[in-house]
């Protein structure tokens, strides 16, 4: 037993002092590894450090050589720079020296000059002198003032401007006809059979068709209570009489007609009428008519190919529908312009599409010259402009009736196209007053001019017939005559159309056989 514990324990014993051994060796060991190390880095820092030092000098080197290059390169360019500085400062001095000898030129021209002037001074006087004794020694021989001789001799000029005038006025308009009248005329033509349509004159009624005539007691009603009620409501006057089965609306404005027609005809379909009933319908007939409005100006512009309109302006437009001008329908007349202005732009190569929208917005005021103060063109021209629309559009509406000058040639077919419309046979009417005082004032205008026997206006205004005194206007002054009375027309009157201007001058010698 005690045996085997000194066994084990030499055993113990033994395995510890291996254990204490191999540590120290591996110690000695490691430090030895260590020692190597540390001489290897040592040796790598040394070789570094010399690699780095020889790097640092060939880079020394380098920069050395490149310095030495810019310098080079820096000392040839100055030297360029100094030639070109010798250069340009040997041509400055070679231009000082030539503006001195031209100074001195200018000097002595200036001289010069001075005692060609101082001459010339001399002379003038000299012949100013000479003219005044011709002056005298001529009024002498004349036995005329210079006055006198001065109007006599504007009087002998301007009889032959006169002449002179009236031939290049007639040569003029010979070749101006030629090469016009057949093309404007094909123009006109063409664009009138395309846009052919039919006129009828408006009135101021509108007849509602009854289907008995028992219905207009009830439309009457108990004391006229229902007519009152429909007159109040409306602002139209109902005439019942003895026309048959039909009632007359007498109005003004076509709006409210129209209002009331609508309104009459729902109570007849309808057979209630009564007051309260009246009033119902009444407000019916209005939101139809805003309807019925909003539909024709979408119509018109759809039929007109125009674009992009406000919708305030569709609505006017739509209210041109119930607007007439001399009898004729504003709204068909707009479109009708509208039609033609474009037909004429095509045939002449101009921007058809500001040509149609300008004639079918020319007329766009007259739907609010009832309720608002000023000429339908001004009016026109305010709603366009709060409205936004094109410049160019507004200044042909502004100018078809000649209040500013067209700023183009589309505004120029507006204006064409509106009397073209306007001029129709059968398209407007107007009053026997307004008739007469148009002849009238035809007349005044060419009975105001020297030289005018007497003057007549004929075929309904579209031609003025004078005849002038035979000893005060000679053939050529009828041309200049002609011209004048046909500007002062154009200035002072308006009228659609044209009107031919007829110069008669006729001597008559009378003798008597006995």
């Amino acid at each position: 037993m005690n045996t085997t514990l000194i066994i084990i324990a030499t055993f113990l014993i033994s395995i510890a002092i291996g254990i204490f051994l191999g540590m120290f060796l591996r110690k000695k060991i490691a430090e030895s590894k260590i020692q190597g190390a540390e001489q290897e880095a040592k040796r790598l820092v040394d070789l570094a450090k010399v690699e780095a030092e020889n790097m640092k000098k060939e880079e020394i080197i380098k920069a050395k050589e490149e310095i030495m290059k810019d310098r080079n390169e820096l000392d040839k360019e100055i030297k360029e720079r100094r030639s070109e500085v010798q250069k340009q400062e040997s041509r400055m001095i070679q231009k000082e020296e030539n503006l001195d000898r031209r100074s001195d030129n200018l000097e002595k021209k200036e001289k010069d000059l001075d005692k060609e002037y101082e001459s010339i001074e001399l002379q003038k006087k000299e012949v100013n002198e000479l003219i005044e004794k011709q002056s005298q020694e001529l009024q002498k021989i004349a036995s005329l003032s210079k006055e006198e001789a001065k109007n006599f001799l504007l009087a002998q000029v301007e009889k032959e401007i006169s002449t002179e005038k009236a031939k290049i006025i007639r040569d003029l308009n010979q070749k101006a006809k030629e090469e016009s009248d057949k093309n404007a005329k094909e123009i006109i033509t063409y664009a009138v059979q395309k846009c052919a349509a039919d006129h009828t004159s408006e009135t101021t009624v509108s007849i509602v068709n009854l289907p008995s005539d028992d219905m207009k007691g009830r439309i009457i009603g108990r004391e006229g209570r229902n007519i009152k009620a429909l007159e109040t409501l409306t602002g139209i006057d109902l005439i019942i009489d003895d026309t048959p089965e039909a009632v007359i609306l007498s109005g003004f404005d076509p709006l409210r007609r129209e209002v009331a027609r609508i309104a009459l005809q729902k109570l007849i379909d309808d057979g209630r009428i009564h007051p309260a009933k009246i009033e119902e319908m009444v407000e019916k007939a209005k939101e139809e008519l805003s309807q019925i409005i909003k539909d024709e100006g979408e119509r018109a512009a759809l039929e007109t190919g125009v674009n992009n309109l406000h919708p305030d302006i569709i609505k006017l437009l739509g209210k041109l529908k119930y607007r007439t001008s001399y009898g004729q329908n504003v709204l068909s007349h707009s479109i009708e312009v509208s039609n033609l202005a474009r037909i004429m732009a095509e045939e002449l190569g101009l921007d058809a599409k500001r040509a149609r929208r300008a004639g079918l917005l020319h007329d766009i005021g007259k739907a609010l010259d009832h309720d608002m103060e000023g000429t339908h063109v001004q009016i026109g021209v305010d709603v366009l402009k709060k409205c936004k629309e094109n410049p160019l559009v507004i200044n042909a509406v502004e100018a078809h009736h000649g209040d500013v000058e067209p700023q183009t040639m589309e505004a120029v077919l507006v204006q064409a196209a509106d009397a073209i419309s306007a001029s129709r046979p059968g398209a407007r009417r107007e009053t026997l007053e307004a008739y007469i005082k148009r002849l009238e004032s035809l007349e005044a205008i060419a009975d105001s001019f020297e030289g005018v026997e007497k003057s007549f206006a004929i075929q309904a205004g579209r031609e003025v017939r004078i005849i002038v005194k035979p000893d005060k206007i000679n053939d050529d002054q009828m041309i200049v005559l002609a011209r004048d009375v046909s500007k002062k027309i154009e200035e002072e009157m308006e009228y659609p159309g044209q009107i031919k201007v007829n110069v008669i001058r006729e001597k008559r010698i009378v003798d008597y056989a006995k």
